[in-house]
């Protein structure tokens, strides 16, 4: 059935040598082209992962930058309030004691009057009383 002949050898030899032409013009730049590709797809992920993580810490930082900015201009408007309070607080002290000043000076003023008014008053029930007493006794 099978005849083992030259012919047996010849294929061997045949399939070796396609062998070894296959695998150094088919085989190895194909595995190279390969290896190159995985090694650009390894490079790119690493540094697509390097950037990421700049940017989270950029924008861990910049969070940070805006709460601080954010806790003093908080601070700036609390002082900001307290300095108007202060100011407001000054100035209705200020208009309470004009005004104070202003009732006192009001109530001399009518107490002087007031006094001037008895004595002309004072004046006028003596000379009164004197007519009285004139035209009583008369």
């Amino acid at each position: 059935m099978f005849d083992f002949d030259a012919t047996l050898p010849l294929m061997a030899v045949q399939f070796l040598v396609l062998t070894v032409i296959l695998n150094a013009l088919l085989y190895k730049p194909l595995g190279q082209a390969l290896d190159n590709r995985d090694e650009y797809i390894r490079t790119n992920l690493q540094q697509a992962k390097e950037r990421l993580q700049q940017a989270t810490e950029l924008a861990q930082q910049y969070e940070q930058e805006l709460a601080s900015t954010r806790r003093q201009a908080q601070a700036l408007i609390e002082e900001a309030r307290a300095e108007a309070q202060k100011i407001a607080t000054a100035e209705i002290a200020e208009a309470q004691q004009a005004v104070q000043a202003e009732l006192l000076k009001i109530q001399a003023e009518i107490d002087q009057q007031k006094q001037a008014t008895l004595q002309a008053l004072e004046g006028q029930v003596a000379s009164l009383s004197e007519q009285l007493l004139a035209k009583l006794l008369a």
